[in-house]
């Protein structure tokens, strides 16, 4: 029996109709998610036993905390994608980044550096919590303009846009997607980042789902997730990772 066996007793109870997961931090020591190797393979085979067939790590950029780049994401994902085909985890495994909003990335996108992105076009992106960048909506549209789509990670979770839906909907006015988190849909970070979530699933204000999963815990969680009343609203055709890999 190989280490990873013993957390592997029982599937999942139940099997996502999402096929690939778009937002996570499975790679090891290089953010706040994942800190060891072998942690992330605990965490690739939950999303196999999810239903999963392929994931795109997403570490976080961030001047002065996380200042990644793509050679060391790139390095990571092939030691994990190795270490993946070792133990005989179907997972494949690609990489992009969740950006910060924050001046370091606003000088970025206008000295048009390349990005990292996701099935070629999309780019996440999330600012703090607390607060909306002055320059936001300027930095979708230079975004676009330059030929990413922008999408906007767990915007349920803010707490400026929490009971503020007039301004939810002048950010989607911008054309930026919207990611909600899976575990959003169960209150795990707050009421009021479930109470959102449902009000944009009622209004159809997502294109993507994420795990954001940072650790195994968060993966257990999601066998809730999929047996909750508000996963069961979500309408799968408008959700663009259920649809194709």
């Amino acid at each position: 029996m190989g280490f990873l066996d013993r957390f592997f007793s029982k599937k999942a109870s139940s099997i996502s109709p999402l096929k690939w997961d778009m937002h996570n931090h499975i790679l090891f020591g290089i953010d706040d998610g994942s800190k060891t190797i072998e942690n992330s393979l605990i965490m690739a085979n939950y999303f196999v036993d999810l239903g999963y067939s392929k994931i795109i790590a997403t570490p976080h950029i961030m001047a002065n905390y996380y200042e990644n780049t793509p050679e060391i994401i790139g390095e990571k994902r092939n030691l994990l994608n190795a270490a993946f085909s070792s133990n005989g985890i179907p997972l494949e495994i690609d990489f992009a980044a969740e950006y910060y909003m924050d001046e370091y990335f606003l000088d970025r996108v206008k000295n048009r550096e390349k990005l990292m992105t996701f099935d070629k076009e999309y780019v996440l992106v999330e600012t703090s919590f607390l607060n909306k960048p002055i320059f936001f909506t300027e930095l979708v549209f230079d975004l676009r303009t330059q030929g990413y789509s922008p999408v906007f990670a767990h915007p349920e979770r803010y707490v400026y846009l929490q009971n503020n839906y007039e301004q939810v909907e002048k950010i989607l006015e911008t054309g930026i997607k919207f990611q909600i988190n899976l575990l959003s849909l169960i209150g795990y970070y707050s009421p009021g980042a479930k109470k959102l979530a449902q009000w944009l699933i009622q209004n159809g204000h997502y294109s993507f789902l994420g795990t954001d999963a940072h650790s195994v815990n968060h993966l257990e969680l999601n066998t809730e997730v999929l047996q909750s009343k508000l996963f069961n609203k979500i309408d799968f055709t408008k959700v663009i990772n259920s649809n194709k890999v």
